[in-house]
Order: structure tokens, then sequence, then C-alpha cells
């Protein structure tokens, strides 16, 4: 299975964005609706290396002081679309 390897920018949220958002019960940040920056993209074959070049990219300055992420994505799951595929249960 293959991995991407993203480095992103934290988008900064107002107190006012936090409130409204627990008091209706929606997400404060939708990564499909509005992903966050990327600063850095890299692309791995397998699992373990992928999570290699995750804790190389976790030692930046900016990740480790909280101002970036570190995110590891799976890029095709062969199990999940026939899992998927039938529905819900009934």
């Amino acid at each position: 299975m293959r991995f991407l390897i993203v480095r992103t920018d934290i988008r900064t949220a107002a107190d006012t964005d936090i409130t409204a958002a627990w008091a209706c019960g929606h997400r404060l940040r939708d990564e499909t609706t509005r992903p966050e920056p990327r600063r850095q993209v890299v692309h791995a074959e397998d699992r373990d290396a992928a999570l290699l070049l995750a804790r190389a990219l976790a030692t930046v300055g900016a990740v480790r002081s909280g101002k970036q992420r570190v995110k590891v994505l799976p890029l095709d799951d062969p199990g999940y679309g026939q899992a998927h595929s039938e529905g819900p249960d009934t």
C-alpha cells in the first residue's frame, strides 16, 4: 500500500469560532472542504517507510513548536472498496 506524508501549517482558530463549533456540534476544521496549506509532500511505498519519513519530518522546528503538523495518509486501500460497495448492513 502506498502512503502520502504531508507537512501542513496549522490554521489558528479564534475563541469565538471554537465556541460556536462546540455549541453547534460542528467540526472546527474539516479537511475535506478546506484542507490546511501544505508545506511538504513525500510519497512512500510501505507503512514502515511512511512512518520513518513522518518521524523525520516531525523533527522540523515548526512541527516541534506546534505551528505545523505531519499527517500520514494511505493512498490506496484494497479492502476498502469491497467492504463498502454493498451499502449499510440491514
